[in-house]
């Protein structure tokens, strides 16, 4: 399964993105799984009194809430990314927010303050209000995602790679760095994907 992230400040974009990304993939004919993370205290999965918050609250872990037009897993505690990567099967993976996920990214920005604040080695362009002035910054494409994403659509096929393992860096390193680092040295073409460690001892 191939992902990217979209990290960025909050109405910088990410979402618009995402969306757009997710419908050409789609068109493409791939199968496109998602996670949106929400950073909101008040944000609930369930709502508190309804019956699938009752059998959670009764010790459940794991609440299927099975619909006439959809369903949804409510997980307790809600799990980190890898516990999440374990129920996807995809084509693709296309991860809002997490931004320390080990996946090369997209930063969405609004100026080239919050831009500089987020732009690392895993980032490979840069989206939103910023590209209303600017078609590159520190070397990186700048793009609009309510135009035509063609481009960037082509860009993210060509960085993407299969996502690693995201083990905890003291549970591997066997490669002696982190997954992050070896996500960065992929974007950077420091690396390559076949220089997982993990991913070899799997097979």
């Amino acid at each position: 399964m191939n992902a990217i992230g979209i990290i960025g400040y909050h109405h910088s974009g990410k979402t618009t993105l995402a969306a757009a990304l997710i419908n050409r993939l789609s068109q493409q004919g791939f199968l496109v799984a998602s996670i949106k993370d929400i950073h909101n205290q008040d944000y609930r999965a369930d709502k508190e009194g309804s019956n699938t918050w009752r059998h959670a609250q009764a010790g459940a872990t794991q609440v299927f809430a099975r619909g006439l037009q959809d369903a949804a897993l409510i997980l307790s505690p809600p799990p980190d990314l890898p516990g999440m990567l374990r129920l996807l099967s995809a084509d693709w993976l296309i991860i809002e927010g997490l931004k320390t996920a080990a996946v090369p990214k997209i930063v969405c920005a609004n100026d080239t303050a919050q831009a500089d604040e987020l732009i690392d080695d895993t980032v490979f362009a840069l989206c939103g209000r910023i590209a209303s002035g600017l078609s590159s910054y520190r070397g990186l494409p700048v793009f609009d995602s309510l135009g035509d994403v063609s481009e960037l659509l082509s860009l993210v096929q060509q960085k993407s790679f299969a996502i690693l393992p995201q083990s905890e860096p003291e549970c591997c390193s066997a490669c002696g760095k982190t997954c992050y680092q070896m996500a960065a040295d992929i974007v950077q073409g420091r690396s390559s994907r076949s220089g997982c460690v993990l991913d070899s001892q799997n097979t």
